[in-house]
């Protein structure tokens, strides 16, 4: 029988991708968008502070429009995005609301790492909404009007990076990243003679070396940036647990110290 992790988490920021809940037909896995609802009030219920950083807003505005290819040009992937973003948060609040909560949007750009009224304000509706008992903040990047170019740098460069940083903004216990993999491997997980790592006290070259490849062709992130998100959470000596995130009831059995995923921690 394995040992069980303890780990003391009130204030927890869960992070979820595109490929998790978007099917490969573009339309939204209702299945798990509902049961991560349900998982998230459950939490809040129990008094839990929980924040979601969700991705999807491409992939669901592909879907509504009917695209089978993420748009090339920056400014029709934010079109897609202002679109994706309107839907993704209504289906959202429809499956909190199904549970007693509500959805309480914020789309963030880099502004509030880099300018101090910028931080400020954020830092002071994190606070007011954390101790409301029924919402539910829900976090994505605002993709609609970011750019990454030169003295006006706003774009994070990916949700992996933005779940950690919100992590830290709120000085949260716990991030639980949720992705289609169900942890981190020392090479292809496809095959037998790959090794997951129960756990991760840091990041060198050894496990650098370990990650590659891209995310789906709806979303940005791969092994690397959670591995760039991991080692943001180390720094601010956090931990983070890489999950797979088919069913979301996954974080109870995380939060309950099975050993499950992979835990990046310096402290075990």
């Amino acid at each position: 029988m394995q040992n069980k992790r303890e780990l003391y988490a009130d204030r927890i920021v869960i992070k979820i991708g595109t490929s998790t809940i978007i099917h490969n037909n573009s339309q939204p896995n209702m299945k798990v968008i509902d049961k991560l609802a349900y998982v998230l009030s459950s939490l809040k219920k129990a008094g839990k502070e929980v924040v979601l950083v969700t991705s999807g807003a491409i992939g669901v505005g592909m879907g509504v429009l009917g695209l089978n290819q993420r748009p090339f040009k920056v400014s029709e992937q934010q079109a897609v995005a202002s679109i994706g973003q309107t839907e993704l948060i209504q289906l959202y609040n429809q499956a909190l609301q199904k549970n007693g909560m509500v959805a309480a949007q914020m789309l963030l750009t880099k502004d509030v790492t880099n300018f101090p009224e910028s931080h400020t304000n954020v830092m002071n509706t994190f606070q007011e909404l954390l101790q409301v008992p029924t919402a539910i903040p829900i976090i994505n990047e605002n993709d609609s009007v970011t750019v990454s170019e030169m003295d006006h740098h706003t774009k994070f460069g990916d949700n992996d990076q933005l779940s950690a940083i919100v992590a830290n903004l709120i000085n949260a216990d716990l991030l639980i990243m949720l992705s289609d993999i169900d942890g981190f491997y020392n090479g292809n997980p496809k095959l037998e003679t790959t090794k997951k790592y129960e756990t991760v006290r840091a990041i060198n070259e050894e496990i650098i070396g370990a990650a590659g490849g891209h995310g789906s062709k709806f979303g940005t992130g791969g092994m690397t940036t959670k591995l760039k998100a991991a080692k943001l959470i180390l720094k601010h000596h956090q931990q983070m647990i890489l999950a797979d995130g088919k069913d979301p009831e996954i974080i109870l059995n995380i939060l309950a110290g099975e050993n499950v995923g992979t835990l990046f921690s310096e402290s075990v």
